[in-house]
């Protein structure tokens, strides 16, 4: 698949077009960002962490009836996808209170939310990625209710889904951001399932696994990444 012009650079993903109309090609880079790119760094190999951990993902959900944008793997940090009218939605989903839900609310870090959350910012760095209610969300024209519903259904499956792996891989699935696009007439899963947007917690210990250990200077970052690739790795080879 031959890769053609430059259509978006992102905070850690280039897409790119192809020969194809209804393809595109995303490389997963090595940058890192934190609190809307005022921290940045590169490490090497980061970018083929969230690819892996994303195709692995978009498989396992593809096979448990999720549509998703996932068509294959080009190299191991390069990934083949159908094109997608992104909707600029992050639709967030809260097994615990971490994050900007303590900052804002009077929740407990930790705190157990059950049933679990689905929330949604408005995708829009220059607004800063600002909560938008249900209202907003039919006055922009980005949702009907009906599809919104339908987006909300499809969040907490997914949520069910990841939560119950990771609860075998000894890791808390703490919290989530996705996004959805438009393929023809069907919503589906777009972007990227990976530790940049997502909280893994330790069930023993609380220790992190995600993008807050690069965020608050928690540790190794391509540490924590690489374990949680190591467990996928392990949980493959006694399962598939």
């Amino acid at each position: 698949m031959a890769k053609k012009e430059l259509l978006y650079e992102g905070k850690a993903k280039s897409v790119y077009g192809t020969d194809n109309p209804d393809e595109l090609i995303a490389v997963f880079r090595d940058d890192i960002t934190a609190f809307n790119g005022e921290k940045k760094d590169q490490f090497s190999g980061k970018g083929v962490y969230n690819a892996t951990v994303s195709a692995f993902f978009f498989s396992m959900l593809e096979e448990k009836g999720i549509k998703t944008h996932f068509i294959g793997m080009i190299d191991e940090r390069t990934m083949l996808v159908s094109k997608l009218k992104m909707i600029p939605l992050e639709v967030i989903g809260r097994n615990r209170a971490a994050g900007s839900l303590v900052k804002k609310f009077p929740f407990e870090n930790g705190q157990v939310l059950n049933p679990p959350l689905v929330v949604t910012d408005y995708k829009n760095d220059e607004r800063g990625d600002p909560p938008i209610c249900d209202d907003i969300i039919y006055a922009l024209g980005l949702l009907t209710p009906e599809e919104l519903k339908e987006v909300r259904e499809m969040a907490l499956k997914i949520n069910k889904i990841l939560f119950e792996f990771f609860d075998k891989l000894g890791l808390v699935f703490v919290d989530f951001k996705i996004e959805f696009g438009r393929l023809g007439d069907e919503i589906v899963l777009g972007d990227e399932i990976s530790m940049d947007s997502m909280r893994l917690w330790d069930k023993e210990t609380g220790e992190s696994f995600d993008k807050d250990v690069y965020r608050f200077g928690k540790g190794d970052v391509m540490s924590a990444y690489g374990r949680v690739v190591e467990k996928i790795e392990e949980w493959k080879r006694q399962n598939i």
